[in-house]
């Protein structure tokens, strides 16, 4: 995250993402797949990286006339990450790169990611619970949920009870964040606010439904 400023002055909290190259690996028909979709893939690596079937997915492989046996990687961009996203519209087709300058200053779009894990934690971090006094007796019980049922009737725990457990490390989506930075040479844009996920996480950038 970083901070810029707008020809008045005032400052905006931003989130600067790398947006691309973004390459359609696959298109998804009604009539082949039985929906509409297009699969786009991010993340060059090598292609020692990646199995056999991600190779073959991506048509990495071809075939050596000479030994039929022997299998090698075509000079196609071997890529990490791959996330589809359904369409009424097809607009592109196999082989096409997306940059950042699909987008537009003054965009609206939804980030979604895997929020940072927290690991096991306590009822005031999981759920923001209130701590108990340090008086009067409850000395050791600042941070402790307290009563979480009755004894005789029903004389179990209800299920759902909020109570201590994992907390993050689960898909959460940012709403409604304005584009406010296009840097197409650089791949880079900027929105405004926070995104889910840590430094160098992944995130899928849509349209804004709101």
């Amino acid at each position: 995250m970083t901070q810029i400023f707008d020809e008045k002055g005032n400052v905006t909290g931003v989130t600067v993402i790398e947006a691309g190259p973004n390459y359609v690996t696959q298109v998804k028909t009604v009539e082949k797949e039985g929906y509409n979709a297009v699969q786009l893939g991010f993340g060059e690596v090598k292609a020692g990286k990646l199995t056999r079937g991600e190779l073959g997915h991506l048509g990495q492989l071809k075939t050596d006339e000479k030994h039929p046996k022997r299998r090698e990687v075509s000079g196609l961009v071997p890529l990490k990450y791959l996330e589809e996203a359904r369409s009424k519209e097809i607009a592109y087709k196999e082989g096409d790169v997306l940059k950042a300058d699909v987008f537009t200053v003054g965009d609206f779009v939804d980030v979604g990611g895997i929020s940072k894990g927290r690991g096991f934690s306590g009822g005031i971090k999981r759920h923001g619970f209130h701590r108990q006094k340090k008086s009067h007796g409850a000395s050791d019980r600042e941070r402790a949920p307290g009563s979480i049922g009755a004894g005789t009737s029903p004389g179990h725990v209800e299920k759902g009870t909020l109570m201590a457990g994992r907390y993050g490390a689960t898909h959460v989506t940012a709403s409604h964040l304005k584009v406010m930075l296009v840097d197409a040479e650089r791949n880079l844009i900027a929105v405004s606010g926070a995104v889910p996920g840590p430094n160098g996480g992944i995130v899928v950038i849509k349209e804004a439904r709101k």
